[in-house]
């Protein structure tokens, strides 16, 4: 089957390319395609040369849907195949392996096609220059849509008639393309006004907003983490506006408005990847990691900004799902789930969604039973379907459905609050509390019979680093032990596994062997700017909650690493691969705040924490540089850039120091260090200093070691622009003056 996994039936291989050697989970599914594939890499690169022929590039990841459907249709095809191979070198790329590639001829199918998306098709000279390119293609002709036969005819015809053109046209538009995307600055800019700009990206996201159901467009409709917090951090400078006081409304309500959507798995957790309508019902059924570890923060946020339970609920839910089903035994995290698996009535055929969905009968079959007390002798089914909208024709609408995948069945999404549904039932709220959890744990149960959806057990480097930031994050605000053994599990992973302490560069990702074992590929992918800044953010997170100094250390290690593989000395600011890896085309710069954040601008603020930490001007300077070369893009549109706008305003406002004097496992340590995490305090550091630590910051921050306990208990100090309170030990008066 085209996504493998679990539930698929065996089909009979009568192909195997090189492909089958490799390790991600993508290139392996299609490791039998009668298509001659190679992974990227010189072999390829070398064929291409020496026989003259064009590049077939091919790019997408495991969990794509339109990748199955176009491997399933053309990669698949004998026919195709034979014209694959004897006319272009065939190369597949896992995107999420090397986004480096994949960033630079996603660039140009945008730029000549006004679109972009996986799968990728881009056809490239020898040299691996890029001259025509789209996504998805049909086998064969369809709906005035050209084939993948019929373009393949015409790039053959050409290349044999009218190469020159073709290759000058290509070459015309990589040039416009590299001018076109660099982002520099002189030595001396100075970056934007940060109020100016946080205002403008307020209401850029304001005129975007939907105001009924929350998000920022109607259609799909994504997550996007990055723009909601944004939006508490600028209700935290502006609490007193009516524009801050929105900015956090829009973000509770599009938060809350998800974890009741159908996005959300009421049953077994987790966000699926975006909702094909406005009202984050119908969702596109893919979970990815990078989507839970932003969500997670998000949520944690949340219930900070608010004081609300409803908010730090939803964040549990998300680890919990991740500690289940995302989680390896070496204390990594996997990339996704599908959306596609076998149904569970039988048949080979996967569809979306199969795995998440009911039909009404398979409700009713599962809660029979009369519940006790309520009106019209309702049974558990009648109260579960009632709140969460089941219906016995299935609540999934035609338009929602367009391959009818999900007609008769139930996308769950929740209806009526606790209290509407247990006053409709005549009972208590404690008594529908206890059905509907019981109820979804039942319903859990069944799942686990089910064809589960395939799993992408590859491990980035990258979204572990934004979850080991989610556990921590988490971990801290809730006090939860558990939470933040996981994310210290997770660290020694990242530095156990993919970390080469003899060439002192992070590696990109790893793999899961077929006896469930660790492996790596035979020339490990070396990392990118996104690993580095990732990774060093969730140690900052790490160290501000748990104060162990050991991830403060390596953090400083790694940001050393980041500086000399990829800052431009000219231009400031960082690429986003090696500049020295000569296949890869142009050198852009990220300048997107995306369904992950730009590297850059987690890098923005990562300078801005480490040179509180470390005492390091340079640091503080290189992030400033950064802002500053990033200036159009910010001042003209920075709704694209949200992440980067709060690296700015943090920069603008200036980082407090709160800096903790006690013993490291004392209750009045704990009780400032509580108050602390209570609060959502974005532009800030936090720091320990314990009679029996290891004077790793008293050693790069001489001032520590004035600061002591006050009568003996546990005192707390907060410093902005080298001035710091008076001694404080009420966590009351703490929590005050952070206020403030």
């Amino acid at each position: 089957m085209a996504s493998g996994g679990e539930g698929s039936s065996c089909p009979v291989i009568s192909h195997t390319n090189r492909l089958a050697k490799e390790r991600s989970p993508y290139l392996l599914q299609h490791a039998h395609n009668p298509v001659d594939w190679y992974p990227w890499g010189q072999e390829a690169f070398d064929k291409a040369r020496n026989e003259d022929k064009p590049i077939f590039l091919s790019v997408g990841y495991s969990t794509c849907h339109w990748c199955h459907v176009m491997e399933r249709e053309s990669f698949e095809d004998e026919e195709i195949g034979k014209i694959l191979n004897d006319n272009f070198v065939c190369i597949k790329l896992d995107r999420e392996e090397r986004p480096d590639v994949d960033k630079v001829y996603m660039t140009f199918v945008q730029a000549t096609s006004g679109g972009g998306g996986w799968p990728m098709s881009v056809w490239l000279t020898p040299d691996l220059r890029p001259f025509i390119g789209g996504t998805y293609f049909p086998p064969r002709d369809h709906g005035g849509r050209p084939g993948l036969k019929t373009v393949l005819m015409r790039i053959i015809d050409q290349w044999r008639n009218n190469r020159p053109t073709l290759e000058s046209n290509g070459n015309k538009i990589l040039e416009a393309l590299r001018k076109g995307t660099a982002i520099a600055s002189d030595a001396g800019s100075s970056p934007a006004f940060a109020p100016d700009v946080a205002k403008r990206c307020f209401q850029q996201l304001a005129n975007s907003y939907e105001e009924e159901y929350g998000g920022f467009r109607e259609a799909p409709k994504f997550p996007s983490p990055v723009n909601l917090m944004f939006l508490m951090s600028y209700w935290c400078v502006n609490r007193s506006t009516s524009e801050g006081v929105e900015a956090l409304q829009m973000a509770l309500h599009t938060l809350r408005m998800m974890a009741l959507g159908g996005i959300n798995d009421h049953v077994s957790q987790g966000f699926h990847r975006y909702s094909t309508d406005s009202s984050w019902h119908v969702p596109h059924f893919e979970k990815m990691l990078y989507d839970q570890a932003q969500l997670a923060v998000a949520y944690i946020t949340a219930s900070q900004a608010s004081g609300e339970q409803f908010y730090a609920d939803v964040a549990k839910d998300v680890l919990r799902y991740v500690s289940r089903d995302l989680s390896d035994k070496s204390g990594g995290f996997y990339s996704a789930e599908d959306a596609d698996s076998a149904p569970p009535s039988g048949g080979a055929e996967k569809r979306e969604g199969a795995f998440c969905i009911w039909t009404a009968s398979e409700v009713r079959e599962l809660l029979p039973d009369v519940v006790k007390g309520a009106s019209a002798s309702a049974t558990q089914a009648d109260i579960f379907m009632h709140h969460y909208g089941v219906k016995e024709q299935g609540n999934v609408s035609p338009e929602q459905d367009p391959h009818g995948e999900l007609q008769g069945q139930n996308v769950l999404i929740v209806r009526y609050s606790l209290e509407l549904t247990a006053a409709h039932f005549g009972i208590s709220v404690e008594e529908v509390s206890a059905l509907l959890a019981s109820a979804r744990a039942k319903m859990a149960a069944v799942r686990k019979s089910r064809p589960r959806p395939h799993l992408d057990t590859k491990m980035l480097a990258s979204w572990n680093g934004l979850m080991l930031s989610a556990y921590a994050r988490v971990g801290a605000v809730l006090g939860d032990k558990t939470l933040l053994e996981r994310a210290a599990q997770a660290a020694n992973f990242l530095q156990e596994h993919l970390w080469d302490p003899e060439q002192q560069i992070v590696l990109r990702s790893c793999y899961l062997g077929d006896n469930m074992e660790l492996q790596q590929i035979s020339q490990p992918i070396s990392g990118f700017l996104d690993d580095y800044a990732f990774i060093i953010c969730g140690l900052l997170d790490l160290h501000e909650a748990t104060l162990q100094t050991e991830w403060l250390r390596w953090a400083e290690e790694l940001q050393l690493r980041q500086d000399k593989l990829f800052w431009d000395e000219q231009g400031g600011g960082y690429f986003c691969s090696d500049p020295s890896d000569s296949t890869v085309l142009l050198q852009l710069k990220e300048d997107q705040d995306g369904a992950e954040p730009s590297a850059n601008s987690v890098s923005a603020f990562n300078l801005l924490r480490l040179s509180h930490y470390t005492g390091r001007q340079e640091w503080l300077q290189k992030s400033q540089r950064l802002l500053a070369a990033f200036t159009d893009r910010l001042t003209r549109a920075p709704i694209a850039l949200p992440e980067m706008v709060r690296a700015l305003m943090a920069q603008h406002y200036t980082l407090k120091q709160i800096v903790i004097c006690g013993q490291r496992d004392s209750p009045d340590t704990a009780a400032l260090l509580s108050t602390v995490n209570s609060l959502f305090l974005p532009h800030k550091v936090l720091m320990l200093v314990d009679g029996d630590s290891d004077g790793f910051l008293q050693h790069r921050l001489p001032t520590l070691s004035a600061m002591t306990q006050k009568d003996g208990v546990a005192t707390a100090f907060i410093c902005q622009d080298f001035t710091c309170s008076l001694p404080v030990t009420d966590p009351q008066e703490l929590r005050r003056l952070l206020l403030d």
